[in-house]
C-alpha cells in the first residue's frame, strides 16, 4: 500500500532529513515509527501527505506513484489520510461536531451523510455526548478524541498519527491506544511516537529511525533506543 524505495530528503544549507529509507507498508498494518527528535519521523509523514517531496528515491501509494505535481491529484490523495497531530490542532469556535465534521463539509458530502458519520466516529471515540460542547469545556484526552473522529471520517484508509499521546498524561494515553486498537482492524496506521511504554507494552512492526537513516524494522518491535 506504502511503499518508500531508496526516499531521501535534503533540505537547504546541507540538512539531510532522511537518506536512503526503503519499506513496504501492506493494507491493514499498524506500525510504530520511532525516534529521537529531529531523526525524521515528521518528515517521513510529510512526505506520504505530500506537503514536502523526495530530494531522490520514489514514493508508491495504492501503486500510484507520488511524482505528480497536479493540486487536484494531491487532494484526492489526502482524501484518503487521515492525521491526529500531538497538539490536537482544534478549532476552538466550532463545537465538537462541527470540528469533526469540518473535512467532510470541505468535500461537499451531503449533510445527511455528514450526520450519519461524525455521529459514527464520535461514538467509536467515546463522546457523542459531548458533541454540541465547544474545545473550551473538553479535557484533553477528550479533545484528542474529537481529533481521531475528525480522523477518521470519510472512510479514510491510512491514518498518520504524529505524537499522539505526546500531550497527555498516562492513564489518558492507554485510553488513546484502545481507540487506534479498535481503529486497526480495517485501517492502516502509522503511528509515530516516543512513548517506549506503550511500543514496548502493544508490541507491533516498529521501524526505528536515527540521524535521517532507517536503523531497524521488526515485525514485533520494542523501543530500544
Amino acid at each position: 500500500m506504502i511503499k518508500f524505495e531508496n526516499v531521501s530528503k535534503q533540505f537547504p544549507f546541507g540538512n539531510k532529513a532522511l537518506d536512503g529509507i526503503t519499506f513496504n507498508i501492506e493494507k491493514g498494518e499498524f506500525l510504530y515509527l520511532v525516534g529521537p527528535s529531529g531523526a525524521g519521523k515528521t518528515t517521513i509523514l510529510k512526505l506520504i501527505l505530500k506537503q514536502t517531496n523526495p530530494t531522490n528515491g520514489n514514493i508508491t501509494i495504492n501503486e500510484t506513484p507520488l511524482n505528480f505535481e497536479d493540486n487536484k491529484q494531491t487532494e484526492i490523495l489526502r482524501r484518503n489520510i487521515g492525521v491526529v497531530f500531538q497538539d490536537f490542532k482544534i478549532l476552538n469556535d466550532k463545537n465538537i461536531f462541527e470540528n469533526a465534521a469540518l473535512g467532510l463539509k470541505i468535500l461537499g458530502i451531503s449533510h445527511k451523510k455528514i450526520i450519519k458519520e461524525v455521529n459514527e466516529a464520535l461514538k467509536l471515540v467515546g463522546i457523542l455526548d459531548k458533541k454540541y460542547m465547544f474545545p473550551a469545556q473538553l479535557s484533553a484526552g477528550e479533545l484528542q478524541r474529537t481529533a481521531i473522529a475528525r480522523a477518521i471520517v470519510g472512510d479514510r484508509d491510512i491514518i498518520l498519527a504524529d505524537e499522539p499521546t505526546g500531550n497527555l498524561d498516562p492513564t489518558t494515553s492507554w485510553e488513546i491506544m484502545k481507540i487506534f486498537k479498535k481503529l486497526e482492524k480495517d485501517k492502516t496506521i502509522i503511528f509515530a511516537t516516543h512513548n517506549t511504554d506503550i511500543v514496548n507494552s502493544y508490541r507491533k512492526r516498529v521501524i526505528t529511525v536515527k540521524g535521517g537513516k532507517m536503523i531497524k524494522d521488526e515485525k514485533k518491535g520494542g523501543y530500544d533506543l
